[in-house]
């Protein structure tokens, strides 16, 4: 345990430094100030009575992959409550829109031992299930310390990450044995968490598969849907900086073919918008920005989606959707949630965060890959030159991503059966 008491060492010693990188964060609009006590680890919501579960995720994509469990939990015991961290704005706005009745939200304190003793202690969790890979040591000693249960769900582990842990397995092996059980995402996840020294490690399947269609509201679709009318439309989900130009490029390439076509832009990070409509703007392209309201005219080229918790809306509005954080060498987004609308899906070459997915999704023509962006225009065109060709790809992809909803009856009862969920 040396090397984690020298981390907790360095958090001490280095605490000025990090306060101020949070100081910059606020003024960078990054942080909540409002809520900076929880950050601190000074809760001011009391702990609710009876039994508790706490489960965390490091922002949006963890905090949706854990709502079925939530919705699980909750439905299984009248009496638990459940607290969700995360430790980004977005994840926070997302989920006081989506968590219900006995369940709330909580930023992760930054990890200083002072801080996650306090956040620890206060909380008191029967339970903590930790999501995919946001390893903060000082926290799960803590958590560790209370002797609770520890468990990682959806364990993750990248290549990149592989290979820099297997050089510094005297780090990272004490840090995993923190675990009471581990889940991998994936056999291969699982494989490199024993590796690591990961005790109790299982696979059962990927949570991802067992997330339901997130939700919209009917009436506001169709008004949207009215405003588009019958023009020829796709979405670029989840973008990413260095995106939004290939973006403007295939926008302004498609127009030669179909001139009333309309791009629906849904941004990663909504903070962005200014900055991403001043760049279709220069263009010379008219844009609609959903967080002013704006309405979708005839003569609107881009309809910039910059806001959070409307992706059930957003996938409904285009038959094709290009996922983001693929063209440039981020990973990928989630791909499961317009696939299991039964949209035609596309993806760019970066998805090593989605691997085995995209791999078996791409095999079974389920899921449209491309390496260039250059593929993504020919295949816009393609698909909305000949739209009865999407039918198939659209089943396939649909019929994929509602193959393993099974996976969350799988993990409920190992966890019921390991450590009394």
């Amino acid at each position: 345990m040396v090397p984690l008491f020298l981390y907790t060492l360095a958090t001490i010693v280095l605490s000025p430094i990090i306060l101020v990188w949070i100081l910059v964060r606020i003024v960078r609009q990054k942080e909540d100030i409002s809520r900076l006590n929880e950050r601190l680890g000074w809760p001011k919501k009391k702990r609710p009575e009876g039994r508790l579960i706490w489960l965390h995720g490091a922002s949006v994509g963890e905090c949706l992959s854990m709502m079925p469990l939530i919705n699980e939990i909750l439905n299984r015991d009248s009496k638990v409550h459940v607290m969700i961290t995360s430790g980004t704005k977005t994840s926070a706005a997302l989920m006081a829109k989506r968590l219900p009745d006995r369940a709330f939200h909580q930023y992760i304190p930054i990890d200083f031992p002072w801080a996650t003793r306090r956040f620890v202690k206060h909380w008191n969790a029967d339970l903590v299930l930790w999501f995919e890979s946001d390893f903060w040591p000082n926290i799960l000693k803590s958590i560790a310390k209370n002797k609770k249960p520890l468990v990682l769900l959806n364990g993750r582990i990248s290549d990149r990450s592989f290979d820099r842990w297997r050089k510094a397995k005297f780090f990272i092996t004490p840090l995993l044995r923190l675990f009471t059980l581990c889940f991998g995402q994936t056999n291969e996840d699982a494989n490199r968490l024993e590796i690591l020294g990961a005790k109790q490690v299982v696979c059962v399947g990927n949570l991802k598969f067992s997330a339901v269609n997130p939700p919209y509201d009917a009436v506001e679709l169709n008004e949207i849907l009215g405003q588009i009318g019958p023009r020829p439309r796709c979405i670029a989900a989840s973008t990413h900086a260095g995106e939004e130009e290939m973006i403007l490029n295939f926008h302004t390439n498609v127009k030669r073919t179909f001139p009333s076509f309309l791009s629906v832009v849904v941004p990663r990070h909504p903070e962005r918008g200014d900055e991403i409509e001043a760049l279709f703007i220069a263009a010379g392209l008219q844009v609609a920005r959903r967080s002013r309201g704006e309405n979708i005219t005839l003569n609107t080229d881009v309809y910039l989606a910059d806001t959070i918790g409307e992706m059930g809306l957003l996938y409904r509005l285009a038959p094709i959707v290009f996922v983001g954080g693929s063209l440039v060498p981020f990973g990928g987004q989630n791909m499961l949630e317009p696939m299991r609308l039964g949209r035609l899906v596309m993806v760019g070459p970066y998805t090593f965060n989605f691997r085995e997915i995209v791999n078996q999704a791409s095999s079974e023509g389920a899921l449209i890959r491309v390496q260039m962006p250059s593929e993504v225009l020919g295949n816009a065109v393609r698909y909305l030159t000949h739209p009865e060709e999407m039918e198939p790809v659209m089943k396939r992809a649909q019929a994929f991503a509602t193959s393993q909803m099974a996976v969350l009856d799988r993990v409920y009862a190992l966890l019921h059966e390991r450590v009394d969920l």
